[in-house]
């Protein structure tokens, strides 16, 4: 549709109904279609019973019929632990493709807000908590240091000293 034409509301809810109503029918002859051809199944591998037959001859019908529900079990049996060894498999290949993947942080906004505001919107309204760190802070002086002048006697002194010391580390 073009912007300049728009559909109106009775139109529109009209237009889902009708949609609603088929859909409602497709079901209903979704559901017909599957029972008939459960019938079918049914009527094709479960045959009648015979009761006019004597005891001996029922009890054989058991039988029968107990061997194929132990069968169909064991298929069944077969069959749900395929599906559960495909579905670990199938766990097993979505953690992996995670961890090939990687997990990846969300880029993190940019708020305005300041310290006192953050704990207010944390601890609500009613704690009345300040945050003004620089009162907190302990003043610190700073010391300059002084340089120490470099005399022709002050170097000649140095050296000897760390001779001497070289000296005692030698005796020793």
């Amino acid at each position: 549709m073009s912007e300049g034409k728009k559909m109106t509301s009775s139109r529109r809810h009209h237009l889902k109904s009708l949609m609603l109503q088929i859909a409602a029918g497709w079901i209903e002859q979704e559901k017909k279609d599957i029972l008939v051809a459960k019938e079918a199944y049914v009527d094709e591998n479960c045959p009648a019973p015979d009761m006019g037959v004597d005891q001996a001859a029922l009890i054989e019908i058991c039988k029968k019929i107990y061997a194929q529900i132990d069968k169909i079990d064991d298929a069944r049996y077969d069959v749900e632990a395929k599906v559960q060894k495909a579905d670990k498999e199938i766990e097993d290949l979505k953690l992996k493709v995670v961890e090939l993947a990687g997990v990846k942080k969300p880029a993190l906004k940019k708020v305005r807000m300041s310290a006192d505001a953050m704990l207010q919107a944390l601890l609500g309204g009613k704690h009345k908590v300040t945050m003004d760190l620089r009162s907190n802070l302990k003043q610190v002086k700073k010391e300059k240091k002084e340089e120490e002048s470099t005399e022709a006697g002050d170097w000649r002194k140095n050296i000897e000293d760390k001779a001497d010391r070289k000296k005692m580390f030698e005796t020793s």
